[in-house]
């Protein structure tokens, strides 16, 4: 009796305890699921519904195989699986050493599975998927944003888990033809070693990973899109400079930054009330004390040209007016021992259930009638991770399970509160701006900065390969703080000098947004509520130096020239999941110099931008894909592209390249 079964347009196959479903899952993919349970788990979770398309399963006497376009699996008696190409090119291959397939070559009394389902008493497993690593050559791009510099990720360890500045997206882009999603929100471990690449969650109830073969980063990418989602169209307002500070104490205060920016003739798209404006975490509103009249604030700031973002917090402390009737509801997270506290910032405080659906409903209702019934269109949801003061992620419970299970959707939760009550409203084109994402994200309009990081070269070389890595892990609404989170004095010369290189590279990110907890602070107001937090120093253009001033508003208006640019960067993002920003690859592919490229990025397919990342740099060497001829922006040097070449880096110039007679407003 055969192991395999076709059902409809699915190849099953079942040994021992274990079950195995294999289906088409959109254009050229596949998508595999495996259990131990008695029934397998139909969650879908990053992945949207498939198309209805055919399978060509073969199921034979040594094995059975299944093709979906320019894919196919092949399956082994013994329960082995590879995945090839249309070219018959071998992509993944399971890494198995056992007895139970004496003809092959891996034949081993090692007695490793590929697929681990290790029992955890009472509940369920602890899972772990191990493929061969086929070429040493191989480059990995995407899982999201880690505080790394390395942007070719082969060779990396990744906890598959979130943290403040962590965002793991585990969708991985190969140089070999292939992109792979783990389609599992359990805390667990990327290994893309020399020698073996493994997928583990801590816990969890089954395999789940959709693979695609596509014949360019570009097709592979689209493919992904098309199954998890894509951004709605970004609103035009979003696409100019966004002004933010650690934190606007009262509405005086911002009221009197955002007059400052249009006496000085300045465009400012959004700006922004941090964190602490309302009395208590758990009452999303004002406090009215030092936000009298919002209203009026808002209308104001409309006059201007500006939208206004506010800060939430998913956090809920006891002297919240909601705390009590939350958790008589069960809309609050749990915790599996202590005391429920998860957060300690301030006072002590738990975070909202993201996962239930009421809780959802509740949130969303309190910001409605606070914020958005007053015109506030567009949220900045902190938090995102959830953070926790201390990240024993055993510890924690939700709705929908264990956080070691499931917590890694809870950012997407988070996203969905305020998406789908701002649709319900009748919003088109939403935007929040969240500190964290798991795969899907995107479609619930997550537009996603890179935490709270420090002021240093080191760090914003690590938010480039952050940025351009969460492109190509589905993400392509992307931002981080300008000039840094933490560390950054105002009167340091060497702190300018990193703080316009920062604002030269933002101006080409896919949004424009200056924050940053500047020193020296600023005392609290009072002592309780929203008066009991500290501001930082002055982060407005003006509040360093002439020079630092005159070098922002330049590349404040060249990001306004680019609007229409970068609208078509955003439709292409929304039609077809097309990063913003991206490695020179995506758009070279057929360089394999352009594989190698870490320190520079195409902004969109027209300008290749080459950022400085190290102090006292006046120059910098910039590769030239070959393939196209380019342009130096600043200078009108006309370049054909297969070389090196070194580009002059003045302090007030971040080097930009245009491709084919693409000019540079």
């Amino acid at each position: 009796m055969s192991d395999f079964t076709r059902e409809g347009n699915r190849l099953v196959y079942r040994y021992d305890a274990e079950k195995l479903w294999i289906e088409s899952w959109g254009e050229n993919s596949l998508r595999v699921r495996g259990t131990k349970m008695a029934e397998m788990p139909e969650c879908d979770w990053a992945l949207l519904s498939p198309r209805t398309d055919a399978a060509d399963i073969d199921i034979g006497e040594e094995g059975a195989s299944i093709r979906n376009g320019k894919i196919e699996l092949r399956i082994n008696s013994s329960g082995k699986i590879s995945v090839y190409n249309s070219r018959g090119v071998l992509l993944l291959d399971e890494y198995v050493r056992n007895r139970r397939d004496i003809r092959s070559k891996t034949c081993s009394a090692l007695e490793i599975e590929a697929r681990e389902y290790r029992p955890i008493i009472g509940g369920g497993y602890e899972i772990t998927v191990r493929f061969e690593s086929l070429d040493a050559g191989e480059r990995i791009y995407g899982m999201g944003q880690y505080q790394q510099s390395c942007l070719n990720l082969k060779g990396a360890d990744l906890e598959l888990a979130h943290r403040n500045s962590q965002a793991s997206v585990p969708f991985a882009l190969s140089s070999l033809g292939y992109g792979f999603l783990w389609n599992n929100p359990a805390v667990g471990r990327a290994v893309f070693g020399k020698n073996v690449t493994s997928w583990e969650a801590k816990s969890s109830t089954l395999i789940d990973y959709w693979i695609t073969a596509g014949d360019n980063p570009a097709e592979i990418e689209e493919a992904y899109a098309k199954v998890t989602g894509t951004v709605p169209m970004m609103p035009d307002y979003a696409m100019g400079f966004w002004q933010c500070k650690l934190r606007y104490q009262t509405q005086d205060e911002l009221l009197q930054v955002a007059r400052g920016y249009r006496e000085r003739g300045i465009p400012v798209s959004v700006i922004v009330v941090d964190f602490f404006h309302w009395p208590y975490q758990g009452e999303w509103k004002f406090d009215p004390e030092y936000w009298p009249d919002p209203g009026a604030m808002i209308a104001e700031l409309e006059k201007m040209g500006m939208k206004l973002m506010v800060s939430i917090w998913p956090t809920v402390e006891q002297k919240s007016e909601n705390y009590e009737e939350m958790l008589r509801k069960g809309y609050l997270v749990r915790t599996e021992r202590g005391m429920r506290i998860a957060m300690g910032y301030q006072t002590p405080a738990i975070h909202y259930d993201a996962t239930h659906p009421d809780a959802r409903a509740f949130v969303w209702e309190k910001a409605k009638k606070n914020y958005y019934d007053r015109g506030i269109k567009i949220f900045w949801l902190d938090e995102a991770e959830p953070e926790y003061s201390v990240y024993d992620f055993d510890n924690y419970r939700y709705h929908l399970g264990p956080d070691l299970e499931i917590g890694n959707i809870y950012p997407v939760m988070y996203a969905k509160t305020f998406f789908d009550g701002m649709k319900a409203a009748g919003q088109e084109n939403i935007l929040n701006l969240l500190r964290c994402a798991w795969a899907g994200s995107q479609r619930y309009g997550a537009l996603v900065w890179s935490g709270d990081i420090h002021s240093s070269f080191e760090s914003l070389r690590n938010q480039l390969a952050a940025g351009l890595n969460m492109g190509i892990a589905g993400i392509p609404w992307w931002t981080t703080d300008i000039g840094g989170f933490h560390g950054g004095w105002i009167d340091d010369p060497r702190f300018h000098e990193l703080f316009v290189r920062w604002f030269a590279y933002g101006a080409f990110c896919p949004v424009m947004r200056l924050h940053g907890d500047r020193e020296p602070h600023r005392p609290p107001l009072g002592t309780s509520g929203s008066a009991a937090v500290a501001s930082g120093a002055g982060n407005e253009v003006w509040s360093y130096t002439d020079e630092v001033y005159e070098i922002c508003k330049k590349y404040i208006f060249i990001r306004e020239k680019l609007r229409p640019y970068i609208t078509d960067l955003m439709k292409a993002a929304h039609e077809k999941g097309s990063p913003v920003i991206r490695p020179l690859f995506y758009d070279f592919p057929a360089d394999r110099t352009a594989w190698e490229i870490e320190d520079q990025y195409m902004f969109g397919p027209n300008y290749l931008v080459a950022p400085v990342l190290y102090e006292g740099i006046r120059e910098r060497s910039v590769y030239l894909p070959a393939g196209s001829s380019w342009t130096n922006a600043w200078t009108g040097e006309k370049i054909e592209g297969g070389r090196s070449v070194t580009a002059p880096a003045p302090l007030d110039k971040i080097p930009v390249f245009t491709r084919d007679g693409a000019r540079l407003p």
